[in-house]
């Protein structure tokens, strides 16, 4: 089963900050599939925070959605879509396939795992997981951050994983790392350099966002 990661070109200008769950509900509203759906992790769309719970957009940014090569033909039904979201919304156009390429050092926005919400017991549940899927790398746990879910504030960290084997990265970026990978959590992204965690990640390229 190969992954692949869809980008949705889109317009519009604004979304919620926190807009990681409403994205997700907008969008199985449309592709009802999505609801519970394990093989999908979708990425929250990426600005700058205004600091009064507005992203403003970047043109160029995608929307991006990770999922079996077998299911693209479902997420088709977004092109064209209007996104509503709190108010805010995005139209989305035709996206692209991307293949997943490795990177030595991946980067997660967020990674949510249950009970952990302090920073050493939280590496300790993260070297944890990577012994159950028998990577071999470092983690560098990064910013407490706070995500709405629904009525309840799901507490997780930014994580930089380092020193990854070509397999070890592709696999990370599949199956991504703890919850809500439907809501913009436990994603990675390769970053272009080794890099202390808290500074802005440089993404490589050809998977920049």
């Amino acid at each position: 089963m190969t992954t692949v990661e869809l980008q949705f070109p889109f317009t519009g200008t604004t979304l919620p900050s926190d807009h990681g769950y409403a994205l997700y509900g907008a969008l199985a509203r449309i592709v009802p599939e999505l609801h519970e759906a394990s093989w999908a992790a979708i990425e929250t769309v990426p600005g700058i925070a205004s600091g009064d719970g507005v992203t403003y957009l970047d043109p160029q940014s995608r929307l991006k959605i990770r999922l079996p090569q077998e299911r693209i033909s479902l997420l088709l039904r977004l092109v064209g879509q209007r996104i509503e979201m709190d108010g805010h919304a995005i139209r989305l156009g035709n996206p692209q396939i991307k293949l997943l390429t490795p990177s030595p050092q991946l980067y997660a926005r967020i990674v949510t795992i249950k009970g952990f919400t302090e920073p050493e017991p939280f590496q300790e549940a993260v070297n944890r997981k990577l012994q159950e899927m028998a990577i071999d790398g470092m983690p560098s746990v990064g910013p407490r951050r706070v995500v709405r879910v629904g009525d309840h504030k799901i507490v997780g960290f930014a994580l930089v994983i380092h020193q990854l084997n070509d397999d070890a990265s592709l696999l990370l970026q599949e199956s991504g790392m703890g919850g809500r990978r439907r809501m913009g959590c436990g994603i990675f992204f390769p970053i272009a350099i080794d890099r202390v965690i808290g500074q802005p990640p440089q993404r490589v390229e050809k998977v920049s966002r």
